[in-house]
């Protein structure tokens, strides 16, 4: 392990060189060790950073589209040339179990193979005014410098996801990886220069000082876009700071996400569904199905069936083989769940199981089921982050549609049903997303996002490049 880890980067990259002294220590969550020590800047640092990304930006910016796109490509193939290590380094560091990590391997990299074929289907028009007799021309153009802010949770899919895009559009990348999670990004640093990406184009610095670094870049005028993964409360101070240099923003904030089951449904589908919307990636996921809504007529089957099937859900470091739900970023995060369960509890709900972290090191928690939720309980209304099953029941559609609806957040959804019912209810929903009779959703080829307080902009799918640059509009004589 020790030879392993020796060989990932730990250092900024900034301009094309490795820079900086290693003091910023990084553990495993599942043992509390340190993995390794990386490089932490302060303002000045990231700072330079951003002087490299807008010193590339326009030669960058005149790259040919299928240039940028074949980089894009050998960086994809590099990812999958070394996705075990990608996917031991991200258990490793964050916890999820390998298994789920090696899928995150497989779906971050498709962001960098999307985007290569995108690079090059960026269109303008031609055409008539028909008022003043004008030709008009439009060409998109590179936004410009990106300021990239991703989360501890997919370490990897959320950088490819966002630097795929940028890159293909044209814009240099400054990437401020989150710091309990910077190792996956500084190894796809290096898998991005090995692919021929020029000095300056992506730039990575990690730091323990994330308000006033990013606050230093998002208030420079040469910063012509911010992009942030992480929850609401951040994303909103963010865009207050975004607001005083009018930036370009792409915001992927947090998420409360019903699964509703309805009458009629196919209980085994559902109860299949919730295992991958609930504990994927150990529930520490803006789309993890947040409040359980069960139809009354199948609630008892689906809880039964819930929970028998939890029963074959080890619990241990992600590292070991078979292991199905590993270990939450921190032990503070375990306490905070924990919390949310005791409030519910002492509310009037049920524990049906789990609930409490087991004994010795590590930041684990047991699955848990909570049944009888009440709608005023903190676990009703606050994102969990967490293996928590929280339970409600309705008899009315109209009704589970106006409890669905009935809070800030909308990124995304799950309705289990006869096919055509589901699709109806889904569009009364007010989210971003809904996965019909499905568990997962998040696809390279489909647009990630959400409404209200969930954020703005979409990522993935042509809409994704689109975020990243701005229509140029020319006017010719007719």
């Amino acid at each position: 392990m020790t030879e392993f880890l020796s060989r990932i980067p730990t250092q900024h990259h900034i301009g094309g060189r490795w820079v900086g002294d290693p003091t910023l220590e990084v553990t495993d969550p599942a043992t509390g060790e340190v993995l390794a020590t990386v490089a932490d800047a302060d303002v000045q640092t990231a700072v330079s950073a951003l002087d490299a990304a807008v010193a590339a930006a326009e030669s960058w910016a005149a790259t040919r589209p299928r240039e940028r796109g074949e980089i894009l490509r050998r960086a994809f193939e590099g990812i999958i040339a070394r996705q075990e290590e990608f996917a031991r380094l991200m258990t490793l560091e964050m916890g999820k179990p390998l298994a789920e990590a090696r899928g995150e391997v497989a779906y971050g990299a498709e962001f960098f193979r999307w985007f290569s074929e995108e690079a090059v289907r960026l269109h303008g028009r031609y055409g008539q005014a028909p008022l003043s007799g004008q030709r008009i021309v439009t060409e998109p153009k590179p936004v410009g410098p990106v300021f990239a802010i991703t989360p501890w949770n997919f370490p990897l899919a959320m950088g490819t996801r966002k630097i795929g895009p940028a890159l293909a559009a044209g814009c240099t990348v400054v990437v401020k990886p989150a710091s309990a999670t910077p190792l996956t990004t500084l190894l796809l640093m290096e898998v991005l220069v090995e692919a021929g990406l020029p000095d300056g184009v992506v730039n990575v610095f990690t730091s323990s000082n994330s308000r006033d670094t990013s606050a230093a870049l998002i208030g420079d005028r040469r910063l012509r876009k911010l992009t942030f993964t992480g929850s609401t409360p951040v994303g909103k101070g963010l865009l207050r700071l975004a607001a005083d240099n009018v930036l370009r923003c792409s915001m992927e904030l947090g998420g409360n996400a019903p699964f509703i089951v309805l009458e009629g449904a196919d209980v085994d589908l559902a109860v299949q569904g919730a295992l991958v919307a609930k504990m994927r990636n150990n529930g520490e996921a803006c789309t993890a199905a947040n409040r359980f809504f069960l139809h009354e007529s199948l609630a008892g089957e689906f809880l039964d069936k819930l929970g028998r099937a939890l029963d074959d859900w080890p619990v241990g470091p992600g590292i070991a083989d078979g292991t199905k739900l590993g270990a939450l970023i921190s032990k503070q995060a375990v306490a905070e769940i924990i919390e949310l369960v005791d409030d519910a509890v002492a509310q009037g709900a049920t524990l049906v199981r789990g609930g409490r972290a087991p004994e010795g090191p590590g930041a684990f928690l047991e699955p848990t089921i909570l049944t009888g939720v009440p709608i005023t309980s903190r676990i009703a209304h606050e994102e969990i982050f967490g293996p928590v099953v929280a339970a409600q029941t309705f008899s009315e559609v109209d009704d589970v549609v106006a409890r669905a609806n009935a809070t800030d957040f909308g990124l995304m959804s799950y309705v289990f049903g006869a096919e055509g019912e589901a699709l109806r209810v889904a569009g009364r929903l007010e989210y971003g997303m809904a996965g019909i009779n499905t568990g997962l959703a998040s696809d390279a080829a489909a647009p990630f996002g959400g409404v209200k307080h969930s954020g703005l902009g979409r990522e993935g799918s042509f809409e994704g490049i689109a975020e990243y640059v701005e229509t140029r509009y020319y006017a010719l004589p007719g």
